[in-house]
């Protein structure tokens, strides 16, 4: 993987509003060097994460419950409407990324997080059903193939980057996803198994793949061995704990891409105050202070669906100036 391609800021992947070449002018106007595929979950169900992801499977179809997605014998209305925003999209990326050449980055449910949130026709997460969840997968990672396809037909210039959200796999792995019920709780899923699916997965992408979760203690160890070229997580969610694992990740070259941009409005700091902790952690890893603007992405700490429009524009800012601080001065 270039080095080069994991470098400055980009976005997570949600954006307020829902004017989508608004969002999309704003992104790429401000991540010139690397943009994303924003999301505009605003606009209802199929705009959202899950819902995106869902119209994006092959052969496998869900419509929207009052409790959630769920499986269906075929495409209704509201894959139709997830597919037909997607496509709205893409237009609104194509027409702001005319000549663009570079890293672009777009971002899907993980396989884990899509069986924990989708509803098999019982009303029961497909977590429930390890047959289940393997179909799921396996669709998932043609939907990509496709999805990744058009991309490259619309942004010829661009060296894709594949983020899968995976916000509820620590839940999947602790056993802590609620049944329909909410009495109980699913079992925790094997970590070969996890491990397994996400690496089918990211293996439909020749390019880089990052795994996004902006929920404590990522798995940082188990998402290198599953191929993850780089984490993307909450750096104010960061512990102890997480240090060592993160310090092999590094190691390894899994780039990581660090939220420190609060992603709901709120007042921010000068740009090289929100990356102190990361030149922080950087001194106390013993890792070198040269190889951080290489190894480092700066972005919100989490999607911003949930921003004003104001202070997401602001927040996208602000990463791009917090990046150029810790590269001009990495000590």
């Amino acid at each position: 993987m270039s080095e080069q391609m994991f470098q400055g800021a980009t976005g997570v992947g949600s954006m307020p509003g829902g004017d989508a070449r608004e969002a999309a002018k704003t992104v790429t106007g401000t991540f010139e060097e690397f943009p994303h595929l924003p999301e505009l979950p605003a606009r209802g169900p199929g705009a959202d994460m899950i819902g995106r992801t869902v119209g994006l499977l092959v052969d496998l179809y869900a419509h929207v419950e009052p409790s959630g997605w769920r499986i269906s014998d075929r495409p209704g209305r509201d894959t139709r409407r997830a597919r037909s925003w997607l496509g709205e999209d893409l237009d609104a990326l194509e027409e702001f990324t005319q000549g663009y050449t570079g890293p672009l980055k777009v971002q899907a449910a993980g396989p884990w997080t899509l069986a924990a949130a989708v509803e098999l026709r019982g009303g029961e997460a497909a977590l429930a059903d390890p047959g289940a969840c393997r179909d799921l997968a396996a669709s998932l990672a043609e939907g990509l193939r496709a999805h990744l396809a058009e991309v490259a037909r619309r942004v010829p210039g661009a060296q894709l980057v594949l983020q899968l959200d995976e916000p509820s796999l620590t839940a999947v792995l602790r056993g802590q996803i609620r049944t329909a019920s909410g009495y109980r709780t699913h079992r925790a899923v094997d970590r070969q198994l996890v491990e397994s699916a996400l690496r089918d997965v990211a293996a439909v992408h020749e390019g880089p793949v990052v795994v996004h979760s902006c929920a404590p203690d990522v798995p940082f160890a188990l998402l290198r061995r599953a191929g993850a070229s780089a984490v993307s997580f909450d750096f104010q969610l960061i512990t102890e704990r997480d240090e060592e694992a993160i310090g092999e990740a590094v190691e390894a070259g899994t780039r990581l891409l660090a939220g420190v941009v609060p992603s709901v409005d709120t007042a921010l700091s000068d740009p090289a105050g929100s990356v102190m902790g990361v030149r922080t952690l950087w001194r106390r890893l013993g890792l070198n202070p040269g190889t951080l603007a290489g190894s480092v992405v700066i972005t919100p700490s989490c999607g911003l669906a949930g921003a004003s429009p104001a202070y997401a524009r602001a927040a996208l800012a602000h990463c791009v100036r917090a990046a150029r601080s810790l590269a001009d001065n990495p000590e």
